[in-house]
């Protein structure tokens, strides 16, 4: 199987690295890389993929953002996502907005082949750490965690919020005006039955949500 790939990521160590294995294992006879969110929907828009490796933080916008566009213009490209966050905080929100899988960056070599031939072969990749979010997702339907009851746009403001950005800074991020993300702030604090800000970053870190290390976001 030689494939069509696509490499979203804003890390250009870790485009080349994957780059270089999935040619060199000739797993990949092409990868085109995008090294942003707009940059990832325009080569879907001009060329065909077998599939899509994409990562979760991106500079211009969130990933499970990006994957819902990609989906729309392109919804048989397959789209694993591909980041540093676990399974328990973003595998089924990328897999109920249309993700084929979801592999850590912690994975080794073979796992990562397995899962992209997996997925541009029409299947879902799930692994182990992503079957049991998704256990605890069902089982726990009734009796969520308050984040779990967040839309994507309000975890994506909540987890913004917790990193320290301004409503300012996030309204530019998402492309939304500031009084929208106002709102959402408002209304996520309501869901999760928060006061303020310093409430919101207390739970973020204690649930470990985001990862606070800037070098290690991805």
């Amino acid at each position: 199987m030689s494939l069509r790939i696509l490499l979203a990521d804003d890390h250009a160590v870790v485009r080349q690295g994957v780059r270089q294995l999935l040619i060199d294992r000739q797993i990949a006879r092409e990868v085109s890389e995008a090294e942003t969110g707009a940059e990832a929907l325009a080569r879907v828009a001009s060329h065909p993929f077998d599939a899509v490796l994409l990562d979760i933080s991106l500079p211009d916008m969130n990933g499970v953002e990006v994957l819902k566009r990609l989906k729309r213009k392109a919804p048989r490209v397959p789209v694993l996502m591909f980041s540093m966050y676990r399974e328990d905080q973003y595998a089924v929100r990328a897999l109920k907005a249309g993700a084929s899988g979801y592999l850590s960056k912690t994975v080794d070599a073979a796992q990562m082949i397995g899962a992209i031939q997996m997925v541009a072969a029409g299947r879902k990749y799930v692994s182990p750490a992503m079957a049991e979010a998704l256990a605890d997702y069902v089982s726990v339907d009734g009796d969520q965690m308050p984040h779990e009851k967040l839309s994507d746009r309000e975890y994506q403001t909540m987890c913004m919020l917790a990193s320290g950005k301004r409503l300012t800074d996030i309204a530019n991020a998402l492309s939304l005006s500031v009084k929208t993300v106002s709102v959402y702030r408002t209304r996520l604090l309501e869901k999760m039955k928060l006061s303020n800000n310093a409430e919101l970053t207390f739970y973020v870190m204690s649930n470990r949500l985001v990862d606070l290390n800037p070098g290690m976001a991805g």
